[in-house]
């Protein structure tokens, strides 16, 4: 079986080379174009323009502007709360997960809405949807176990031309599952992604959102306000990391034949070992880890297959366009 783990380096790996979001945000441009983005940016001590990215008003407003301007986009918008995550971040497991596929198609990027995404966890805020409905045309099911997210998310591709009939919504109406209970026996999706809650409690993600806002002011940080917000499922989770992963790879088992590729981003690397571990027990063919960074935040995307070489040119030659 193959098997590529992640390199240890002393390099932080770079922001993947298609994601238009390199360097600094471009807050001149975006509050030209996104008025109410203008009261949140001001001149740092440098002179640069920024904005307060420790009060989730100003991080909303900017990625309502990102979206809007970058996404072509007519309409954004999520309750105060929910999860308003670092649009760059996003945009990095989109195009990694494009050139897993594209290694799988003759190096040619797969593109299209015929292609389908299972997002697991989708959220309120819908952006892995929109950024690979732009960027590859791709369709999504976003799967949640909250109905409101689920509600709120609908709305915002009611509301975008570009999105209606690519996103479909499905409610998880059991937490412990993944893919029960959302895919159909027969159905096939080109493969999945989701971006697990990290935490087991509610106070283990308060308590490493103080330690995170202490380390970026370099002073005690007492209130833990999340300033990407999120909240329950989006944050924390029975066994956090550990288990959520675990029970995903255990489910994508059953569901072997139904997708190319699977996949989930990993926070903590001292998990790695387990998922490695559990993934050669559930006898996959193929698994990869991808280091990824975006400032000082360090990730990594697992993906996995059971699919043999012959059975992934089959699946490549029936369902991906090439382009």
């Amino acid at each position: 079986m193959a098997d590529q783990r992640e390199k240890k380096t002393a390099e932080k790996p770079n922001i993947h080379p298609r994601n238009k979001h390199t360097g600094r945000y471009d807050l001149k441009r975006l509050k030209q174009e996104h008025i109410a983005l203008k009261p949140f940016v001001f001149k740092n001590k440098y002179g640069n323009l920024t904005i307060d990215f420790f009060d989730p008003k100003a991080v909303k407003a900017l990625n309502k502007a990102i979206l809007l301007c970058d996404y072509n986009l007519e309409y954004w918008n999520i309750p105060d709360g929910f999860l308003c995550p670092p649009i760059p971040g996003r945009a990095d497991y989109i195009h990694h997960i494009a050139d897993i596929l594209a290694k799988n198609n003759e190096g040619k990027f797969v593109k299209g809405d015929k292609i389908t995404c299972l997002d697991i966890g989708v959220g309120a805020n819908c952006v892995y949807p929109i950024i690979g409905e732009h960027s590859y045309g791709w369709s999504f099911i976003g799967s949640d176990i909250d109905k409101k997210a689920i509600e709120v998310a609908e709305n915002i591709v009611k509301m975008n031309s570009n999105l209606n009939g690519k996103v479909k919504f499905r409610h998880q109406p059991k937490p412990e599952h993944i893919f029960s209970g959302i895919l159909n026996t027969n159905e096939k999706v080109d493969f999945t992604i989701c971006n697990p809650p990290f935490h087991a409690t509610k106070a283990e993600a308060e308590a490493g959102t103080l330690r995170k806002l202490s380390n970026l002011k370099k002073k005690r940080v007492k209130k833990a306000e999340l300033n990407f917000s999120g909240q329950g499922g989006e944050l924390w989770t029975d066994g956090g990391e550990k288990r959520f992963v675990l029970n995903m790879i255990n489910e994508s088992a059953q569901f072997s034949q139904n997708s190319a590729w699977f996949s989930t981003l990993v926070s903590k690397q001292s998990n790695l070992g387990v998922f490695y571990d559990r993934l050669e027990k559930v006898g996959v063919t193929q698994h990869i880890t991808i280091p990824m960074g975006q400032g000082n935040k360090m990730s990594r995307i697992i993906a996995w297959t059971f699919l043999s070489a012959p059975e992934m040119k089959t699946w490549a030659n029936e369902r991906w366009v090439n382009e």
